[in-house]
């Protein structure tokens, strides 16, 4: 009977495992679901704009079949993949790898979706726990989504533009990989614990890089790091996007001529629009290049930077390339020196980021500052949220190491940006276009770095002063606060003389129930107000009326309890006890032993005949 009931605990224990199981089976599924369908409309999105410019064409070069192929292309150049292009005049493949960036954000939004999605809980299961599990739904995305970009591969490689097959297995999954991680991530909330994970993969840095990122604060000077790069390439980003639109409109009609110069009917100037929209991200990036210094190339031998400018080969009519400037404009123009501005600007922009952070403040590092008093870890108030201590500031060489991470950060980031956007558009004087992604990479280090490092210690400094300057004038208020509660609850200064007070006697009134006072003494009544000697009354205040004194009541004798209800019984007199004795003066004979024993004496009297009555 015992092995029975063991076989049966047994069963009963895989039954959380096979609920498991199936949670994960349903959670990979839907992962696979997810990914399929973003690939799919991605897919259709393309094919539709297509579609749509092919029905449009006065002249369209092939059928339905042709238009879709080149679909498939585009969806696979806007995840960085290099298309070939077969047919050619001169019968030599030419390959095309400038990424429209524009067109990148939408696949990249697509997964980005689709595993946030997957990761998202519809429910909770036992214990709270969460029925797909971020590797599993962070798999299907990915599994999925590159099943039907496989099946779009080779589907397009039967068109006239064709993928390469080494470039297309490195970027679709690249993009699938990091936006659907993206999204699992931000599905959870963007767990702090995810950043620890980056920290073991920065074991090839020397050993004094890796130390300014151990522990909770290296962890925090990590975001600290990742958010100036952040900022500094959005500064980069957005100075070289001012001056494409500057040079663009300082060249207005020489854009304008080449778009009308493209073509006639209004389909095709529609599709030159679109595509001029398209590569606007990729004209920002030429345009921090520009401004960093490097340049970049329009063609093989052909740089275009601000300290020089090659002879331009002939290029076709684009109103883009008509806003680059002309040979011999960067030697002295004004124009030209102004564009170092962008870079000056990012490189602030992060020292003034990771001084911001490199100050005294809340956050895990330990510090001179006093940590949180009793009471502010947890309560009602905070709904249990612990206050993070108060830290010091960094020393000036954190603040450069995280400066200096950042500018790497920011270099990595811009680098990569400026390899997607250019790329070959055929062969001899057309095999390169756009920026060299080293050259930019290293010139964002140089001028992040070169620049953020004093403005971070500047700023840190000042932030420092300002903070020491606002503790020491508290310390000077409370100060101040307490000397004056001190002077105003304690007031020595001599009080000098009063005049004279009119003190005049009142007769006392009678007593309710017609009984009048005892005769005595009448209590002083002040009837003018007491002026000091020498000062003059307030003209046009009253003197305040007199006071009339409070009736002074005498003491009623006790009755004992039980005389008015039996008129028979026989009480004994209680003598009162003048609580004034005229020998002993005020309070002397209430206060003595021998009052306290009469007193003593008339309660046990008065307790002795009230037990008598009541047992008659």
């Amino acid at each position: 009977m015992t092995d029975v009931t063991q076989m049966t605990a047994r069963r009963l224990s895989l039954s959380p495992l096979l609920g498991r199981m199936r949670d994960r089976s349903s959670g990979l599924a839907a992962g696979l679901l997810g990914g399929a369908l973003a690939a799919g409309l991605g897919l259709a999105s393309f094919a539709v704009l297509v579609m749509v410019l092919w029905i449009s064409s006065p002249y369209p070069d092939s059928g339905p079949g042709g238009a879709l192929h080149v679909a498939a292309a585009l969806w696979l150049l806007a995840h960085g993949a290099e298309l070939v292009r077969v047919d050619t005049l001169s019968g030599v493949p030419a390959p095309v790898g400038v990424t429209p960036l524009l067109l990148l954000a939408l696949p990249v939004w697509l997964v980005w979706r689709a595993g946030r999605d997957a990761a998202d809980e519809d429910g909770v299961g036992d214990g709270g726990a969460l029925f797909v599990s971020p590797r599993t739904a962070w798999t299907g995305v990915v599994l999925g989504y590159l099943a039907v970009g496989s099946g779009a591969a080779w589907y397009a490689a039967g068109g006239a533009l064709r993928p390469s097959w080494g470039w297309t297995a490195v970027c679709v999954p690249a993009v699938a990989v990091l936006a659907a991680g993206a999204g699992v991530w931000s599905a959870h909330g963007g767990p702090r614990e995810s950043v620890d994970g980056v920290l073991p993969g920065l074991a090839v840095l020397p050993r004094g890089v890796r130390r300014l990122f151990a522990g909770a604060e290296g962890r925090e000077r990590l975001e600290a790091a990742g958010r100036a790069a952040g900022a500094g390439a959005v500064a980069l980003f957005g100075g070289g996007a001012l001056l494409v639109a500057v040079s663009s409109v300082w060249h207005l009609g020489a854009a304008r001529e080449a778009f009308l110069q493209l073509t006639e009917g209004w389909s095709g100037r529609f599709a030159v629009l679109l595509l001029c929209v398209a590569l606007v991200p990729n004209a920002a990036v030429w345009g921090v290049a520009y401004a960093l210094g490097p340049g970049f190339a329009l063609g093989a031998g052909h740089v275009v930077a601000p300290l020089s400018a090659d002879p331009a080969p002939l290029l076709p009519p684009f109103p883009l390339l008509a806003a680059v400037p002309v040979s011999g404009a960067g030697g002295g123009a004004p124009w030209g020196w102004a564009a170092g501005v962008v870079p000056v600007v990012a490189g602030v922009t992060v020292g003034v980021f990771v001084a911001r952070a490199a100050g005294p403040g809340r956050g895990p590092g330990r510090g001179p500052g006093p940590g949180p008093g009793p009471g502010l870890g947890s309560g009602p108030g905070l709904r249990g949220a612990a206050v993070p201590p108060v830290r010091g500031a960094w020393s000036v060489r954190r603040t450069v190491g995280v400066v200096v991470s950042a500018g790497v950060g920011c270099a990595v980031l811009t680098g990569g940006l400026a390899g997607l956007s250019g790329g070959p558009l055929g062969v001899s004087a057309l095999a390169r276009f756009g920026p060299v992604w080293w050259q930019v990479g290293g010139a964002v280090a140089l001028w992040t770095v070169g620049v953020g490092v004093p403005v971070a210690v500047v700023v840190r400094g000042w932030r420092c002063r300002e903070r020491g300057v606002r503790e020491a004038g508290a310390r000077v208020r409370r100060r101040g606060v307490g000397s004056v509660g001190e002077a105003e609850l304690y007031d020595f200064s001599p009080v000098g003389p009063v005049g004279p007070v009119e003190v005049r006697e009142q007769s006392r009134p009678a007593v309710a129930g017609g009984v009048s006072a005892p005769d005595g003494p009448a209590a002083p009544v002040v009837s003018s107000a007491i002026v000091p000697p020498g000062v003059d009354p307030v003209p046009g205040v009253p003197v305040a009326p007199a006071v009339p004194a409070l009736p002074v009541v005498p003491p009623v004798p006790p009755v004992p309890p039980g005389a008015s209800d039996e008129p028979g019984a026989s009480v004994e007199p209680v003598v009162p006890v003048s609580p004034e004795g005229p020998e002993e003066g005020p309070g002397g004979l209430w206060h003595g032993e021998g009052a306290r024993e009469v007193r003593w004496a008339a309660l046990r009297e008065a307790g002795e005949g009230e037990g008598g009555s009541v047992g008659r």
